[in-house]
């Protein structure tokens, strides 16, 4: 297909385009995950829930784009997950903002509004991790036409986004749907994770893993930050010692203040730095050069 730029590629996607009338990020060339219904949805798409740049009732999910300025761009791609405990999704500060900031040092941040809430009976990280693989897939598949390192796509999210994080990058051997097209043919393994104050890592009370997250030594390296005053940095913690015990190269972030989703706020507290230090891993991980 000859390459006629970002937008018009994002037109002549066999899904629907949008500049996303329904959603806050106006102007940002949004692309729908899935050609047609997402895996287990049935009925007819639900009315998006928005209280602000609040989002729940999500049944269509979504890509948003954000391009660094041309001149900066490193190649590097990042899928950006939203928290909200699979309950909703807090599309601005751990969406958008992070997204923003990710085109600040050259990096396309791509924001995936994932499904939620699972429909009942449904574990509730599913929905959001087969949108996280087909998004990993997806992306990878636009990487000549988007200017991508195929190479170097990432994913990144906070608090149950952090989780999603993990599972996407600990379960790219076997997708958690049937594939249904050629882009399901592209690798959906992550080739760096940021989990940032992640939740549901562990099993509650336990030291364990929990059981969608599946480290072994083929998990790409992951960059981890987290408060020790946040009730959930037993998740982090536990997350890191998994993946230095599988040889994978992981780097860890346990601040003194900062408590739980603090985000890119300028808080003033130790946390607030962790952007910083993840550019600087990215750096010594080769993953901007």
């Amino acid at each position: 297909m000859k390459h006629f730029g970002l937008a018009a590629a994002l037109f002549i996607w066999a899904g629907s385009w949008s500049l996303a009338a329904t959603a806050p990020a106006d102007a940002q060339p949004t692309l729908d995950v899935w050609p047609g219904k997402a895996p287990g949805e049935v009925g007819a798409a639900v009315k998006e829930d928005w209280q602000g740049k609040k989002v729940t009732n999500v049944t269509q999910p979504t890509l948003t784009i954000f391009r660094p300025a041309k001149e900066k761009d490193t190649g590097v791609a990042v899928i950006v997950c939203p928290g909200g405990g699979y309950k909703v999704l807090m599309m601005s500060y751990e969406g958008e903002d992070a997204a923003q900031w990710l085109t600040t040092i050259g990096i396309t941040g791509i924001v995936l509004k994932y499904r939620v809430p699972a429909p009942p009976g449904v574990e509730k990280y599913l929905p959001g991790l087969q949108d996280a693989q087909r998004s990993v897939s997806l992306v990878r598949s636009k990487a000549n036409e988007w200017g991508i390192n195929p190479d170097r796509i990432g994913i990144l999210g906070f608090s149950a986004g952090g989780h999603l994080t993990a599972a996407t990058c600990t379960n790219f051997e076997k997708r958690a749907y049937d594939a249904i097209d050629a882009i399901d043919q592209v690798s959906c393994r992550p080739d760096f994770g940021v989990a940032i104050y992640p939740g549901g890592i562990v099993e509650k009370g336990t030291s364990q893993l929990a059981p969608e997250i599946r480290v072994s030594k083929d998990t790409p390296p992951i960059f981890i930050a987290q408060a020790t005053d946040d009730p959930g940095s037993d998740n982090s913690v536990y997350l890191y010692l998994a993946l230095k015990r599988a040889g994978v190269p992981a780097e860890l972030h346990m601040y003194s203040k900062g408590g739980h989703g603090f985000g890119l706020k300028p808080t003033g507290k130790p946390s607030a730095t962790w952007v910083d230090r993840c550019a600087d891993w990215m750096h010594s991980q080769g993953i901007l050069k």
